[in-house]
């Protein structure tokens, strides 16, 4: 029992990575590669500052400054220095690598006998496991709370509509680039949180945290879309959370079947591949029973 609610506070955390994601991947239609270096970015911060007797609250917000500024960086190359979006996250990913590494002082640095957010006296007051998932969805209710008000303004409104169609941002008078600027900054920023969140859940930080992260943030908004259809775009950052833990339960079932952890990342990427093309698939048979009925509907 344990193992599956631990699976949903995994989910949990792993879900605010994955709404950062989704804005990028799906409002601003790229995937950025940054994300696999803001990730451990984000833990390294996080872990680093409370190793060095900083508030956990604070290393915590630490860690999605970290995140936000690691978008800032992408962002800045594209727009202002005119490179591919995809080459860009690429490099900003790169060098976050050795960034870390000095963050860190070494390869994994532990939290092992530091006080955390998810080792306090509220914690331990509270029944195993049950502690950290309360934590992660009162977590996961702000960020999607507070994103859903931001869409909801102007500013919000502009940066959906710079991601629909640049052309008709231009003309309305929106910056295409800015809001492509701002998208990469929030984005980052919740993956920073949820990287510096992750990391003292599990404990440790480590800079190879960070590979594998976008298939599994891909996996959770695709999943998501996948079980609920069409949604709004508030019920979509939702859903993705809910990807996120359905996601978490296919990693457990997997385990549970006798696979290694070392098959998790190729387990993924086989989850992610068919939570594409099975809709698909689905969509073409339909269509072609649609079409053998209206054939013999004519005859």
């Amino acid at each position: 029992m344990g193992v599956w609610i631990s699976a949903i506070s995994q989910g949990l955390l792993f879900g605010i990575m994955g709404i950062g994601l989704f804005l990028t991947f799906r409002i601003l239609d790229f995937p950025d590669m940054t994300v696999e270096g803001t990730f451990p970015f984000g833990a390294a911060v996080a872990v680093a500052a409370i190793v060095h007797g900083i508030n956990p609250i604070i290393a915590t917000i630490l860690a999605a400054v970290a995140g936000m500024l690691a978008g800032l960086v992408t962002g800045l190359l594209a727009t202002k220095g005119h490179m591919p979006l995809l080459l860009a996250g690429i490099l900003v990913m790169t060098a976050l690598y050795s960034v870390n590494l000095r963050i860190m002082g070494q390869s994994n640095l532990s939290l092992l006998g530091m006080k955390n957010l998810f080792n306090g006296k509220w914690m331990s007051s509270m029944p195993p496991y049950i502690g950290s998932v309360v934590f992660g969805f009162v977590v996961v209710t702000i960020v999607v709370a507070l994103l859903m008000v931001f869409l909801n303004t102007r500013l919000g409104q502009g940066f959906i509509a710079a991601g629909d169609n640049r052309n008709m941002a231009r003309s309305l008078g929106i910056n295409p680039d800015h809001m492509q600027v701002l998208g990469l900054v929030v984005g980052n920023g919740l993956i920073g949180l949820s990287g510096g969140l992750v990391a003292q859940s599990d404990g440790y930080a480590d800079v190879s945290m960070g590979v594998g992260v976008i298939v599994i943030g891909l996996a959770a908004i695709i999943i998501g879309e996948v079980l609920f259809g069409e949604l709004t775009l508030s019920q979509r950052l939702i859903a993705v959370v809910l990807g996120s833990i359905v996601y978490r339960f296919v990693i457990v079932i997997v385990l549970d079947l006798g696979f290694s952890a070392d098959d998790l990342k190729l387990v993924s990427a086989v989850v992610l591949a068919l939570s594409i093309i099975l809709p698909q698939l689905n969509d073409r048979f339909r269509l072609k029973r649609t079409l053998r009925k209206g054939v013999q509907s004519d005859d």
